[in-house]
């Protein structure tokens, strides 16, 4: 059985509980294999330089924390391509550990043998 993961987010700032949750998920995963994060609609803006600073649910770890520990251990934020386009966000403004990746890259994923978590 594969131990890949892929954590679907589309949430940011707009609730940022909700993103917190898929984080943490993604966090606690990337300690156990290959994890990848696949962030579109709101999710986007997260990835960005300074995106995720101050970003923190009521007693919830700061979402940059959960960021830093899923690059850290590997894992991987991909970004979707037209969200990040609707949004004005071009690849030299993403993170380390953010890329621009789309549906070819997710699925491959999946077909790989991730197991997904939307």
């Amino acid at each position: 059985m594969s131990n890949k993961v892929l954590v679907n987010c589309s949430h940011g700032k707009d609730d940022v509980e909700r993103a917190t949750v898929a984080f943490i998920v993604a966090s606690a995963a990337s300690t156990t294999g290959e994890t990848a994060m696949f962030l579109t609609a709101h999710a986007v803006g997260l990835a960005t330089k300074g995106g995720a600073d101050g970003v923190q649910a009521d007693k919830y770890p700061p979402i940059k924390q959960l960021i830093d520990a899923i690059v850290e251990n590997g894992g991987k934020l991909w970004v979707c391509p037209a969200c990040a386009s609707a949004r004005g966000i071009t690849p030299d403004q993403l993170i380390a550990g953010a890329e621009i990746a789309g549906a070819a890259r997710t699925i491959g994923f999946v077909n790989d043998g991730a197991r997904t978590l939307m």
